[in-house]
């Protein structure tokens, strides 16, 4: 029994499993953070937020994507003093970063003229010192990645999400609940996170003296490169919120992330799924077996389609119930119905995103770049006509459609270059993966019971 115990803990200790478990603790904040927030703010507030964060988000991409990437493959697995230089370069260029963001901070708080957009404008005022917040953590998660230390990027996470909750709960017992509090309440969390990975040593501050020019060039030529793809790729999702912020105001872009919020249900389960499907796809193609790589495409992308075809047709009978329990003030919104346009349009996802982790894993990052920007001209092209034709924010819901055929399009021809097959066959493979799912789960739980009335 012990030894049975012990396995278990061990097999909990693993790191992929940790990442997983972090992903699916994180979400779950996320939404219990936004939950309460959607409950207490006011609807236009509650779009100045998503706002106010999706442009965070955005700019720090120059940062997250210069570095992250280059800091953990010249990081991971080195000598400790090459660990040490390549920390150190690593603080250099994100003291720079954060320098010239703090410049342009204080340049727009010494001129007098000031955009109208609260959002915007909230944005600009404070971003500087958001990025000083968070830089420690920043770095912290860094080196958590690259020593594969998912168990503290997850404590780093939680720190700073759990905090927020807590701040917000205080702010509520308080009656002090207000947007600009709120607000404050992140800055503090991100501070008191920063510090903890300061004090822990996490951060490697003892590095930052230890850069070399030789590595700060390195890592900029890398991260250069890189930065593009998370540029690109954090445009995807932010298009939507300027475009309905701007075209549609503040209350219309709350209604919308709403229903985004509730696609949680969707992104934990294929974000687990893509974690597991990368080793084997690149093993696969390591040892040149075109036939298995596509099998594999076609197993997970259809099992997970399947999957959620429940998931879906409870969301579209039970999505008044998914709302009420958010906040029912939104029920006399279109909230509901955004979350079952995008649960319907759910059933494509895993058959587009396992194809660009396909294309990833047999090398074909190039195609995934270029396939992204046409997919990011689709949903702004849509975006627009969307806007345009129905004037509200369903036009944007349905134009949702449009940047997912575009990637679904591109990654299937591309890949029939690689190996021929049939887009159909993923979803009778998915089936009967699901069928011999369900029969081994019964039989295993069979087995179990059999095994305690012994």
């Amino acid at each position: 029994m012990l030894a049975k115990i012990k396995q278990i803990l061990d097999k909990l200790r693993n790191p992929h499993i940790i990442n997983l478990v972090g992903n699916a603790v994180m979400s779950v904040l996320n939404m219990v953070l936004v939950a309460v927030l959607f409950n207490y703010l006011k609807v236009d507030e509650m779009g100045v937020w998503f706002f106010f964060q999706g442009t965070i988000g955005l700019v720090d991409t120059f940062r997250s994507g210069l570095l992250t990437t280059a800091f953990i493959t010249s990081y991971a697995g080195t000598a400790k003093e090459r660990a040490a230089e390549v920390a150190g370069s690593a603080w250099f260029l994100a003291l720079l970063i954060t320098g010239l963001f703090v410049l342009v901070n204080l340049v727009y708080l010494a001129i007098p003229f000031h955009v109208g957009d609260e959002g915007l404008n909230l944005f600009i005022r404070w971003f500087g010192l958001i990025f000083v917040f968070t830089l420690p953590s920043f770095i912290a998660s860094c080196v958590a990645q690259a020593e594969q230390r998912f168990d503290r990027l997850l404590y780093i996470r939680v720190i700073s999400t759990g905090l927020s909750i807590v701040l917000v709960l205080v702010l509520i017992a308080t009656k002090h609940i207000n947007f600009m509090n709120v607000v404050y309440s992140g800055f503090v969390a991100g501070s008191v996170t920063s510090l903890a990975t300061v004090i822990f040593g996490w951060a490697r501050v003892d590095t930052i003296f230890k850069k070399s020019a030789k590595t700060v060039k390195a890592l900029f030529a890398f991260g250069k490169y890189s930065v593009g793809t998370s540029l690109g790729s954090n445009l995807f999702r932010y298009s939507d919120t300027a475009i309905i912020n701007f075209m549609l105001g503040p209350s219309s872009l709350a209604v919308y992330n709403l229903g985004l919020r509730l696609m949680e249900l969707v992104e934990i389960p294929l974000r687990s799924f893509a974690a597991t499907i990368m080793p084997p796809l690149s093993a696969a193609y390591n040892q040149d077996n075109k036939y298995h790589v596509i099998y594999l495409l076609k197993k997970y992308s259809g099992l997970l389609t399947v999957i959620l075809i429940p998931v879906v047709i409870g969301s579209l009978f039970f999505a008044e119930v998914a709302i009420w329990i958010v906040d029912k003030k939104y029920l006399a919104t279109p909230a509901a119905n955004v979350f079952r346009v995008f649960m319907t349009f759910a059933l494509l996802y895993p058959v587009e995103r396992f194809m660009a982790l396909t294309l990833d894993a047999i090398n074909q990052p190039k195609v995934n770049m270029v396939k992204l920007i046409f997919m990011l001209a689709a949903n702004v092209i849509g975006d627009f006509l969307g806007v345009w034709i129905f004037g509200n924010i369903y036009g944007v819901a349905l134009a949702t459609i449009l940047p997912i055929l575009t990637g679904l399009v591109i990654s299937y021809n591309w890949l029939q270059r690689y190996e021929k097959f049939n887009l159909w066959d993923v979803y009778k493979i998915g089936w009967l993966e699901t069928q011999w799912l369900i029969k081994d789960s019964l039989a295993m739980v069979r087995k179990k019971k059999g095994a305690v009335s012994e």
